[in-house]
């Protein structure tokens, strides 16, 4: 369980810190060179992929993605061989007051010195300028702290559920399941009155109903005397 829940932590650290080095440290973004727009300037470019970038410097606090102007560019290399251009509009970097934003991604055929002219309606903007890189980024590297966030939230949710039902059973009660001894029962023995007290008895019976005033004295010593006798 502490070992799911350090990988999480891990993993979340690891992925904010992933994007922010492949935002700012891994991102050679003008890696070689800058043109001003509008303007013109050769650069050696290598053979391979170059991104593009539209580069420029804010005032205040900026916020929200950067708007792309309508730009023009013209990338002319030697001996007539012009590089590939495709349209590949990226996110927004923002580091204090310059803030980028990939506009193309040139396909160079052979490493020299290219010709690049710039235009565009920039009026807007302080500082403009297009910025020629590579991408230097490790686009693997958060999957490799997604992943573990993903192993780690397994391992927690199979903890959890593994932990409950131990819970359980510990909580059940524990039933003796060795049989019960035999009981014996003795009934009890019947009383059968004897003669003396069903006298009594009557006698009393008598006494209650004179007391009562159900039967008269005279009535209550016949009575009695009739009891008595059978004795």
């Amino acid at each position: 369980m502490i070992a799911a829940v350090v990988s999480i932590v891990v993993s979340v650290i690891g992925f904010v810190a992933s994007l922010l080095l492949n935002a700012f440290v891994f991102d050679d973004y003008d890696a070689y060179g800058q043109v001003p727009i509008p303007g013109s300037a050769e650069l050696h470019l290598p053979a391979g992929d170059v991104t593009i970038s539209f580069h420029t410097v804010t005032i205040g606090s900026p916020s929200g993605a950067l708007p792309i102007p309508d730009l023009r560019m013209n990338l002319s290399g030697p001996g007539g061989r012009d590089p590939e251009v495709t349209e590949s509009i990226g996110t927004t970097t923002t580091v204090n007051n310059d803030m980028r934003r990939r506009v193309w991604v040139a396909h160079i055929p052979a490493e020299g010195v290219y010709t690049v002219e710039t235009d565009g309606e920039v009026g807007a903007f302080v500082r403009p300028t297009l910025t020629f890189g590579r991408d230097g980024g490790r686009a693997w590297l958060p999957w490799v702290f997604v992943a573990i966030f993903a192993n780690g939230l397994i391992d927690l949710v199979v903890g959890g559920v593994w932990l409950s039902r131990i819970r359980r059973r510990e909580q059940q009660p524990v039933f003796d399941a060795s049989p019960m001894p035999p009981m014996s029962v003795t009934p009890a023995q019947s009383y059968t009155p004897t003669d003396d007290g069903v006298r009594i008895e009557a006698l009393r019976t008598l006494s209650a109903l004179r007391d009562s005033g159900a039967l008269t004295e005279d009535e209550f010593q016949a009575e009695k005397r009739r009891v008595l006798d059978g004795m």
